[in-house]
């Protein structure tokens, strides 16, 4: 199948080759290019997939933040597994490009719609486990997840938010982050400038301001909040 060839290039993004790739064209299968029959689609691999992703991440927190109350150590699982969190997680690999989408969907921009990006994430964790085995969907999920370091620090707080996002992606040195400044507009003394922040060529957050730095931190903000941390 054609569609096989552009799976490969995800296999490489997410560092683990299928045995069988059925799977992951099974899971990049949306509701929408199935017809809505839900065994040819991609929600049961979804259903599956939330539990593995819960699993692997509890299990890393309860390693790790071994002075954390259960309280302190579900709201951090909570931050980490959320919608935002995982759609930020798809944008990095640029998800959309491989969701199969019914013509429909593809017109209204599914493509980059969060909750079809999550969801297809999940179901790709479940390719991955149920092809290669809990030790190789862990390793898959784990280098998403922000460093342990850059969790212990908690609650992310008003202020350099290029830095903060930074330490959050630094687990995978082969990510790297840049910023365009996009546009700009009003009086010289008072101009506008858009920012976007680039994760390994996607934007993953856009931001304003009356300066390109104001302007990148908003940006950096943004990232930082659609990766689930709390940014006020």
């Amino acid at each position: 199948m054609s569609e096989f060839k552009e799976l490969a290039e995800l296999e490489r993004k997410i560092g683990y080759e299928f045995k069988n790739r059925e799977l992951l064209h099974h899971a990049m299968t949306h509701s929408s290019y199935s017809g809505g029959k839900n065994y040819e689609c991609n929600e049961r691999l979804e259903f599956l997939g939330d539990a593995v992703l819960q699993l692997t991440v509890s299990k890393y927190l309860f390693t790790n933040m071994k002075n954390l109350p259960e309280g302190e150590l579900t709201k951090l699982r909570a931050s980490i597994v959320c919608e935002n969190s995982l759609y930020s997680f798809a944008k990095r690999i640029d998800l959309g490009k491989y969701i199969l989408l019914g013509k429909g969907e593809e017109i209204t921009g599914g493509r980059d719609r969060k909750s079809i990006l999550s969801d297809a994430f999940e179901a790709m964790i479940a390719a991955v486990y149920l092809d290669g085995g809990d030790e190789q969907s862990a390793k898959m999920i784990l280098s998403f997840v922000p460093d342990i370091e850059a969790l212990k620090s908690g609650k992310v707080r008003l202020g350099d938010y290029k830095t903060i996002l930074q330490e959050i992606i630094q687990k995978n040195p082969e990510e790297h982050i840049s910023y365009k400044v996009e546009e700009f507009d009003g009086p010289h003394n008072h101009r506008t400038f858009t920012a976007n922040v680039l994760l390994n060529g996607q934007s993953i957050g856009k931001g304003s301001g009356h300066s390109k730095k104001e302007a990148e931190q908003a940006a950096a903000k943004e990232a930082v909040r659609l990766m689930g941390y709390e940014t006020d």
